[in-house]
């Protein structure tokens, strides 16, 4: 009789047969990055780079500046207490009063309508009286249809003229003189009364002009009309 002889591994165990080892896993070749990918990417990451240090100088660059703190009519006196300080990125473009300026606005008359939150500006003050020395201030109320197109703000030149009241008769003969007018300037014009719509302007005049200004006024016929610029 023949004999079977079994392979057995060093340790006396049989084996039925050899196991194959670990295999290697296929071998991958790096792709080669081509030069022109690299120089885009390293060119986007320097402009980003840039770009932040723009944006860190922006942020880092702040002016103080005066700013509005609460209402202030026009022709009124500044106090300390109407104005504030603030640091902001400012625009040059931007013409703001700068905080260590704060001491010469102060005693000067506002030019404008000043309003809380908003940046002071050197043209919205003045060292001048709205009224002037010889003039007198005319309130003038303009119904909706009277009020221009064009915004009525300080400093305006205007024309006030007299019209014939309504209800007058016509005698029929034909007048070829000019209408009455007087010469004003704006110094404040308030919002639109709620309901009625009529505006109120203080308009200056001459002090010999203002009491006749005032009568036109009271009877109805006056009209308030825009003068073109530098008088042209």
């Amino acid at each position: 009789m023949s004999k079977t002889q079994v392979d057995t591994a060093p340790t006396g165990i049989p084996q039925q047969g050899r196991v194959a080892g670990p295999v290697a896993p296929p071998r991958v070749s790096a792709r080669r990055r081509r030069p022109g990918v690299i120089a885009l990417s390293l060119a986007l990451i320097a402009a980003g780079g840039a770009g932040v240090a723009v944006l860190l100088l922006q942020v880092g660059n702040r002016t103080e500046v005066v700013t509005v703190v609460r209402d202030v009519q026009v022709g009124q006196v500044l106090s300390e207490d109407d104005l504030g300080k603030a640091s902001v990125a400012l625009d040059p473009a931007v013409k703001a009063v700068r905080a260590d300026n704060l001491k010469t606005v102060v005693g000067k008359r506002a030019a404008v309508e000043l309003k809380p939150g908003s940046l002071l500006a050197p043209s919205q003050v003045t060292k001048d009286n709205l009224v002037k020395a010889g003039e007198q201030l005319v309130p003038i109320g303009l119904e909706p249809k009277q009020i221009p197109a064009t915004a009525l703000v300080p400093g305006q030149k205007v024309e006030l003229v007299h019209v014939p009241a309504q209800g007058t008769t016509d005698t029929g003969k034909a007048s070829d003189a000019a209408p009455q007018t007087i010469d004003g300037r704006v110094v404040k014009a308030s919002g639109a009364a709620p309901g009625t719509g009529i505006v109120v302007v203080d308009v200056a005049t001459s002090a010999t002009d203002g009491p006749t200004a005032a009568a036109w006024e009271a009877a109805g016929t006056l009209r308030l009309v825009l003068a073109a610029p530098d008088g042209n």
